[in-house]
């Protein structure tokens, strides 16, 4: 069993319209088609990992390769629909801010 992973830099985005990596992985929400795409800002800066599984059929990879190359474009085109994302889900984006300022931690054991 090998994995796919894929390293790629939204650097570019940042610099000609504003459009950060968080940005991009919240815009693939609005998205049906693999879930597997992450942000780490510790590794590289602007850095979006993604990590299809085996099981991804050749039509869900063509379905993000669509919504990777439209999302570019919006970058360009409109980056506000992009910056605003996600959309299409339960709940809106949230305030990094405020939820760094205002930790609410848990811990309940298991037994």
């Amino acid at each position: 069993m090998h994995a796919l992973r894929l390293f790629l830099s939204a650097n570019r985005q940042k610099h000609e319209s504003g459009v950060r990596a968080l940005d991009i992985s919240k815009r693939f929400d609005g998205f049906v088609c693999i879930h597997q795409q992450n942000y780490f800002p510790l590794i590289v800066p602007e850095a979006l990992m993604i990590e299809p599984t085996e099981t991804e059929s050749k039509q869900t990879l063509d379905v993000f390769i669509d919504a990777m190359i439209q999302i570019a474009q919006e970058s360009i085109d409109n980056p506000e629909i992009v910056k605003s994302a996600p959309h299409h889900t339960v709940v809106s984006r949230l305030d990094e801010t405020f939820a760094v300022k205002n930790l609410d931690l848990r811990y309940e054991p298991l037994f």
